[in-house]
């Protein structure tokens, strides 16, 4: 059984984490909220993380950020990347609770997970071109096609549309019908959009 961290240290000090993957999506998008400051952002995830806790040590607070990204990261190095995004947590959470649902047999609304493991569940979903791919793994394929590499017109063009329904630009305003996500699945899969 893995040994997921529960608490950080500073100095004699141990701190517990919140570790319900619930609170990592939060600082997700507490990180990418442009409204806030960047000391506003870093008192809000070390709260997120640490609750009342890590607010009343502002001795620790550098250090606690520092450890903050390192657990969020789920204790990887941090690498600057330009590529676009092909998922969001917040965005895509009802395919994410799909994809758990039919891969895993797990309610996400109804489970409490540490977050590395959520995470790591998260990149062991199916994604394959022989057909058996979840819908969040499909919908990331989609997003990924290059449109320029389909000589059909008529498929290009259903590419495009499919790509600007599940843009990451848009809000999905409200969760997609089970009809959706098997369609969308099966369109996609249709189209050969699989892990290359």
């Amino acid at each position: 059984m893995i040994n997921y961290p529960k608490y950080v240290k500073v100095g004699n000090k141990k701190y517990k984490i919140n570790t319900d993957f619930r609170y990592a999506i939060e600082c997700n998008r507490i990180a990418e909220d442009n409204t806030i400051n960047d000391i506003e952002r870093s008192l809000a995830i070390i709260y997120t993380l640490f609750g009342n806790e890590g607010i009343d040590n502002p001795q620790d607070y550098e250090k606690l950020l520092e450890l903050s990204q390192k657990y969020l990261l789920c204790g990887k190095e941090y690498k600057d990347t330009k590529e676009k995004p092909d998922m969001s947590f917040t965005k895509d959470m009802p395919l994410i609770e799909a994809s758990f649902m039919s891969d895993f047999k797990i309610d996400l609304e109804n489970t409490q997970m540490h977050w590395w493991k959520f995470f790591n569940l998260l990149n062991g979903l199916s994604n394959s071109e022989l057909g058996n791919c979840c819908v969040l793994n499909s919908v990331r394929n989609l997003r990924n096609t290059d449109e320029s590499k389909i000589e059909d017109e008529e498929i290009r063009r259903k590419v495009h549309e499919a790509k600007m329904f599940w843009a990451l630009d848009d809000n999905i305003k409200k969760k997609p019908t089970e009809k959706q996500l098997e369609s969308a699945r099966k369109f996609i899969q249709g189209l050969g959009l699989g892990k290359e």
